[in-house]
């Protein structure tokens, strides 16, 4: 702010503007509405989910599901010194920044929403030209620091995979296992054919075989899906460079739904899927 727009706020009276209420009762969406598109600035993809809330919720963002890093849509989260956009990030306590929010509570606050929950997940997928297939994959898991934030990326041909992919193992967060059982998954998992990682305690069962095992069991996992192109005997994988961060069995087949044509142009949102 310049000190002479500082200087004029210094004259203007707060009792002269006043909040007071409407008296209309509080409004939220009918339904649940997602969309996807890229980002203006990131220019990476981005799956935003609007989901009614309750009176008096008011206005808030998660991102990638974290219920306890619930970011108002309030001026005390606005940081000051945001260029080009309005970004909001709680002052105290850090946690997930959300980008270029104005043009979606411009319309909110116009239409009189004014309890509603925005899940943001930024996960992508892409496919670029290459004369040989490439894979690069990113993975971020911030709550724990065993693993964090890893990216693999190589090229793809027998020997790379039986000696850089293929001893990748599986991977699960201590933590979850209860629910990912709870949901009748994992029945035959162990620490002898699984990596377990706790979000306080590291690995349970190390040594693990890379210090970015994990990414690249991803990228295993990613083949295996991208396998699912192939007709009458030939080759599943594009001859192409994919670039996938955070994507996960769900947008990896979305996106080859995509690329094969069984979804349109109009149904493209769904590869924002993760």
């Amino acid at each position: 702010m310049s000190s002479a727009a500082a200087q004029a706020l210094k004259f203007v009276s707060r009792a002269a503007l006043s909040w007071k209420p409407t008296r209309r009762p509080q409004q939220t969406l009918a339904a649940t509405v997602s969309r996807s598109g890229v980002g203006l600035h990131s220019g990476a993809r981005v799956t935003a989910t609007l989901i009614p809330a309750h009176a008096g919720e008011g206005r808030y963002f998660l991102v990638d599901g974290e219920e306890e890093a619930r970011l108002a849509a309030e001026v005390g989260n606005a940081e000051p010194r945001s260029q080009l956009c309005t970004t909001l990030r709680r002052t105290e306590g850090g946690g997930p920044r959300v980008r270029t929010v104005e043009h979606l509570l411009s319309a909110m606050e116009a239409l009189g929403v004014d309890n509603c929950r925005v899940e943001r997940d930024d996960c992508f997928i892409a496919a670029f030209p290459s004369l040989q297939i490439r894979i690069s994959y990113g993975i971020d898991f911030p709550k724990v620091p065993a693993i964090e934030c890893q990216w693999f990326s190589t090229y793809l041909d027998p020997n790379i995979y039986s000696s850089k992919i293929a001893p990748a193992r599986t991977f699960c967060i201590f933590e979850e296992i209860e629910k990912i059982r709870g949901a009748g998954l994992i029945k035959g998992g162990s620490l002898e054919n699984a990596m377990v990682c706790s979000m306080s305690g590291g690995w349970l069962n190390p040594p693990v075989r890379f210090e970015d095992e994990p990414c690249r069991h991803k990228i295993l996992d990613l083949i295996g899906d991208f396998s699912l192109l192939a007709q009458n005997g030939n080759q599943g994988f594009p001859i192409a460079h994919i670039v996938a961060y955070k994507a996960g069995h769900a947008l990896h087949t979305h996106f080859l739904s995509y690329l094969s044509g069984k979804i349109t142009v109009d149904q493209e949102e769904l590869a924002g899927q993760c």
